[in-house]
């Protein structure tokens, strides 16, 4: 027996207590670790048939699950793990795979749905850290991120990466 990570339960404020403006919220992840930080978090815990948390995962089932959970949920928390998995590997045309398949098979479906509802919804695409696959691990380096809610105007910003992403308005 090898146990790993072993401590203590956190002592933590679920996301309702601290933003009362969220009642009810998920998480969508393949990830223990993440699913654990939900589950303190307050969220719920929605599991996804072949969610994998490498390049093979289900995207679609991921898109599908977010936009059904966003219909009734004052937030949602989608994670996906490919690129990461990818980029430890130090698989370049793997790691543009998975960020191809998250923007064409995640992202794009969610914004097509939420842009068409009534309700509005704010979607935040942004990783947790970059992980270069020169250097197969994660490194303290500033992340791209992107908000969208269809009232908001964008800035100049066309592209979303490392260098685009420094010339946005944030």
């Amino acid at each position: 027996i090898w146990p790993w990570g072993g401590g203590y339960r956190p002592d933590m404020k679920t996301l309702p207590m601290l933003f009362p403006q969220i009642q009810r919220g998920s998480v969508i992840s393949a990830v223990d670790l993440i699913r654990g930080i939900g589950h303190y978090a307050g969220l719920q815990n929605i599991i996804v048939e072949g969610a994998t948390g490498l390049a093979n995962t289900n995207y679609e089932g991921k898109a599908a699950a977010a936009i059904e959970a966003l219909r009734h949920d004052d937030f949602v928390f989608l994670h996906v793990e490919a690129s990461d998995e990818a980029g430890h590997d130090g698989d370049l045309d793997l790691k543009l795979r998975t960020i191809t398949n998250r923007d064409q098979r995640i992202v794009r479906p969610i914004l097509e749905a939420v842009d068409t509802w009534e309700e509005p919804v704010c979607v935040a695409l942004l990783p947790d850290h970059p992980t270069p696959v020169e250097v197969r691990t994660h490194v303290s380096e500033p992340v791209p991120f992107a908000i969208w809610h269809k009232n908001m105007e964008a800035d100049s910003t066309q592209h979303f990466d490392e260098v685009s992403c420094v010339g946005g308005s944030y």
